[in-house]
């Protein structure tokens, strides 16, 4: 399968990784008679449940959004449009960006990579949270891998990608405290291997579309 990608990026702004909802916010408010794939509800108001095809992240202070599939032709469409970005009511004004659109082909699996979590990987959700805290260092270590091997297909999913062969993981991380809409919350830094091949910067687990899991190939 090939795989449409692009990636906006603004680099005179500077933003905090925590920002990067509130770029969601922004674009989604300002763009959203465009398409629900900007903010992941649907006119009536319910949630498209569906993985994000439209993700904004903050890399080494950079705003930055990425489009898959449609969410990539959404992008381009509306490229030129972006003018400035506000920021807790602050008018950021765009005076550059770029734009990179590739396709990648997902097929193929003759080899292993390895990917670095360029943000936080929120792999935990209310149950399997109690799960972690009451496993051994084995017992998490497998969990998080069983995890992660999830994440991927949940991915592979979202973008209509099937596959029968085996994904394969081996994870490498350390767990981070962070905050997530005002409650502390368990991520992980650090890096894993694998054998799918996945587009740089995607995210991974919950919560991609405002900025954590992002990957890149190392």
């Amino acid at each position: 399968m090939q795989l449409r990608q692009t990636i906006i990026r603004f680099p005179e702004i500077e933003l905090h990784t925590r920002d990067a909802h509130k770029l969601r916010g922004y674009f989604g408010n300002v763009f959203k008679e465009h398409s629900p794939l900007l903010h992941n509800h649907f006119e009536d108001g319910k949630n498209r449940y569906a993985y994000p095809l439209v993700q904004y992240k903050v890399i080494n202070k950079c705003p930055v959004l990425i489009g898959l599939g449609d969410g990539a032709k959404l992008l381009i469409d509306l490229f030129l449009k972006i003018k400035h970005i506000d920021i807790d009511g602050k008018e950021l004004i765009v005076n550059s960006k770029n734009i990179e659109n590739k396709i990648m082909g997902l097929d193929g699996w003759e080899g292993l990579y390895e990917y670095r979590f360029e943000t936080l990987w929120m792999a935990l959700n209310e149950s399997n949270y109690r799960k972690y805290l009451s496993a051994g260092t084995t017992e998490k270590e497998n969990l998080l891998t069983a995890i992660l091997t999830g994440n991927i297909l949940s991915f592979y999913k979202g973008v209509g990608f099937w596959t029968v062969e085996k994904i394969l993981v081996k994870p490498k991380l350390r767990a981070k405290s962070t905050k997530f809409k005002g409650q502390d919350m368990v991520a992980f830094a650090g890096t894993f291997t694998s054998n799918a091949k996945l587009p740089g910067l995607v995210g991974l687990g919950k919560s991609v579309s405002r900025g954590f899991g992002a990957i890149i190939q190392i």
